[in-house]
Parts: C-alpha cells; structure tokens; sequence
C-alpha cells in the first residue's frame, strides 16, 4: 500500500532515512524473486519504487526548507 502524503508529513526525518532503507531492502528482495520467478505481485516493484522517491522528495523538500530558513 503506497505512502499517504499526510502520513508523510508526520513522519520526522529519522523515520523518513529508515523507511527509505527498509523499502530499499524489499526492493532488493523483489528483484530476487522475479528473477527466480517467484514474484506474485508484478506491479509491488514499481510501487516500491514510487515510495522510495515520495520519501526521497519529503526529505530533499525538509532540506531545502532548512537552508531556506537559514
């Protein structure tokens, strides 16, 4: 299930650097099984993907509003 913005907004920024790495690792995983042709679900890599960049985005936006502020 893909991350709401909201649920985006309330996490802080350490939480943000540890979902990031979780769903790296489940996307590491992914790969594995659609190469040995286990994966069930074909769209849950590109889903993973999408995530990774929603907190990616989050994280460069807390960045720049930082430096902006500063």
């Amino acid at each position: 299930m893909p991350i709401k913005k909201d649920e985006l907004h309330k996490m802080s920024d350490a939480e943000i650097v540890e979902e990031t790495a979780r769903l790296r690792d489940r996307l590491y995983t992914l790969r594995q099984q659609a190469v040995t042709e286990q994966l069930e679900n074909n769209r849950e890599p590109g889903n993973i993907r999408k995530d990774i960049a929603r907190l990616l985005t989050e994280a460069r936006t807390r960045e720049l509003k930082t430096k902006e502020t500063a």
